[in-house]
């Protein structure tokens, strides 16, 4: 998944609400976000932010335009005496930073990258991770104020996020599926939050077999929950809604700090001079009577595990992530067995 932060236009302040579409009615309560994979896609729609993944990245180095990236990649780690998975983690890291790179030509603001899942849990080797990717985009000339370094909101990834923003590296905590994940990442300090609503919204239509809408939507719900948390607490975390299944959901949640939608949800808006109000207020979140969870480690992660939504989504994001990876490695692994082959003789299979 891509995210991208759109730029308000500029419309007339006397313009009647009745005129304006719902996106740019939308626009009015919370940032919007585009999410979309494609480079075309981000430039057109001209945002402040964006973000990479791992099904993003072996989704793009399959086409044609964009497998020069990997190229270089490859290209550039010759020389290096690594080998074998250093040598492909190596270059991986290089490519993230690539894709990054050529992100933060068409966008003003921020780029996330993401960790490699498998380190999920492995606190250590997610900060050394952490590091090693702002090292390489500030090698290359990009300042780490421009990047987001995207983590799992693990126990150990939110313990690894809390070192690293310590350092001034400012961290994504995504598949974030519960109040007590959110409220870890807040004590922590990260720079912002992405709540799955249309996974969560997913699982409990499954789960109970039957269809949600507007307020009763649990993914709804969820997001809701852990914005109203942050600002009765005065957290500075920011709260990104994400993987909307639908415009009902999105209405909803109007007023959060920022709101990632698909461009066929974003055409929807676009098209639709519907009326959207504002439904998250944060002084109205301050006057609730919210009381403070718990978030030590025993308490983590014994709320986590007797939310089975939250533990079965997280960890079925992480294996999505980590099988997205393992393509990667074997895209990586091809192309440097074809690389070292001599000239005119094939890649072996």
């Amino acid at each position: 998944m891509s995210t991208a932060t759109l730029e308000t236009p500029n419309t007339a302040s006397a313009e009647p609400a009745s005129h304006l579409s719902q996106l740019d009615q939308l626009k009015k309560f919370s940032k919007v976000v585009a999410d979309t994979g494609d480079f075309g896609t981000i430039e057109a729609f001209k945002p402040q932010d964006a973000t990479t993944n791992p099904s993003l990245i072996y989704a793009a180095v399959k086409e044609e335009k964009y497998g020069h990236l990997l190229d270089q990649a490859v290209r550039e780690s010759k020389g290096t005496p690594l080998t074998g998975a250093k040598l492909t983690d190596h270059i991986t890291d290089r490519l993230l930073t690539l894709f990054g790179t050529e992100i933060l030509k068409i966008v003003p603001g921020r780029v996330s990258t993401e960790t490699d899942a498998r380190l999920s849990f492995d606190v250590d080797a997610l900060i050394e991770k952490g590091r090693t990717l702002i090292k390489i985009y500030e090698d290359h000339g990009t300042p780490r104020e421009r990047v987001l370094i995207k983590i799992a909101s693990t126990w150990e990834g939110i313990r690894a996020a809390e070192v690293l923003t310590k350092e001034g590296i400012h961290c994504n905590l995504t598949l974030l599926f519960s109040t007590v994940q959110a409220a870890a990442c807040a004590e922590a300090k990260v720079q912002l939050i992405s709540p799955f609503v249309g996974r969560i919204y997913d699982w409990y239509k499954k789960a109970n077999n039957r269809d949600y809408a507007g307020a009763e939507d649990p993914g709804v719900q969820s997001t809701t929950a852990i914005y109203n948390y942050y600002k009765k607490f005065g957290y500075g975390t920011e709260v990104m809604g994400a993987s909307f299944r639908n415009v009902g959901q999105i209405a909803e949640l109007a007023g959060c700090d920022l709101l990632t939608i698909s461009p066929k949800l974003l055409k929807e808006l676009a098209e639709s001079e519907q009326p959207i109000e504002k439904k998250l207020d944060a002084a109205k979140a301050k006057a609730s009577d919210l009381e403070k969870v718990p978030t030590d480690e025993k308490s983590f992660r014994f709320l986590l595990n007797q939310d089975a939504m939250a533990t079965e989504k997280t960890a079925d994001g992480i294996r999505l992530f980590v099988a997205d990876i393992l393509k990667v490695d074997k895209l990586i692994s091809e192309k440097i067995e074809g690389a070292d082959a001599p000239k005119g003789a094939p890649a072996q299979s």
